[in-house]
């Protein structure tokens, strides 16, 4: 049971350091879909805003 007790504390302490760290300004958390080797990878949905606006100006760079 201490074993337990202690993973969780840990845990915990981990998530709000995490959470600290969101508030005060830094880079959120990102998912697998951030820098993946393949796009096969990435289950996302739609695409953020930051990737439609680089997808259209690679488009608009080719022709």
């Amino acid at each position: 049971m201490s074993i337990f007790l202690v993973t969780f504390v840990v845990m915990l302490v981990v998530v709000f350091i995490m959470a600290i760290g969101v508030m005060f300004g830094r880079r959120a958390i990102k998912g697998s879909c951030g820098g993946g080797m393949s796009k096969a990878e990435c289950v996302c949905v739609e695409k953020c805003d930051k990737r439609k606006k680089l997808d259209a100006e690679a488009q608009l760079n080719k022709g």
